[in-house]
């Protein structure tokens, strides 16, 4: 099975991970991928399946939502807007 491109779509994954704190290779570890995975999901060359996304979102304490939606809002957009 080939590589899924996501031609160059944004989100917030980069964003997300630098707000938890954690390298591309924590969060890949955590997520049970390499950090190559992570580098080409952050940069929307690569569109995770459902179950990758799920992970993603659960280690960075997160929604697939929030990382992957069509605006790709920002965590730290979310907690202002609940602020």
């Amino acid at each position: 099975m080939g590589r899924t491109s996501a031609s160059g779509r944004s989100n917030a994954v980069r964003r997300a991970r630098l707000l938890a704190e954690l390298t591309q290779a924590e969060l890949a570890a955590g997520a049970g991928v390499t950090r190559q995975t992570i580098v080409a999901v952050e940069a929307g060359d690569y569109a995770p399946s459902v179950y990758l996304a799920l992970a993603i979102a659960e280690r960075l304490g997160s929604t697939v939502e929030e990382l992957f939606g069509q605006t790709a809002a920002s965590p730290a957009d979310e907690a202002r807007k609940d602020a």
